[in-house]
């Protein structure tokens, strides 16, 4: 074989190979999208309290300061035991 027909040959499986490989990825992303679709569609949709107040995050109650001096006296003990 000459170069020329080793680097041509080349060529054209490169082209079929990332031509496959764009088929494909094509054809999955508009099975993704019909599938997206069709979920969409057979999925009921979401309920909302009526309690909730979706532009305010809730106050922090007291759990959530035991839950910070709990995290805090771990990170302090971690970086006790583990100094540079």
């Amino acid at each position: 074989m000459l170069d020329t027909e080793l680097l041509l040959e080349g060529l054209y499986l490169m082209v079929f190979g990332m031509g496959f490989v764009f088929v494909f990825l094509t054809l999955l992303v508009i099975a993704t999208t019909l599938m997206s679709k069709v979920v969409g569609r057979m999925a009921p949709a979401p309920v909302r309290s009526a309690g909730a107040n979706p532009g305010r995050a809730p106050a922090p109650t007291r759990d959530d300061d035991d839950l910070m001096v709990v995290i805090s006296a771990a990170l302090h003990r971690y970086r006790q035991r583990h100094r540079r």
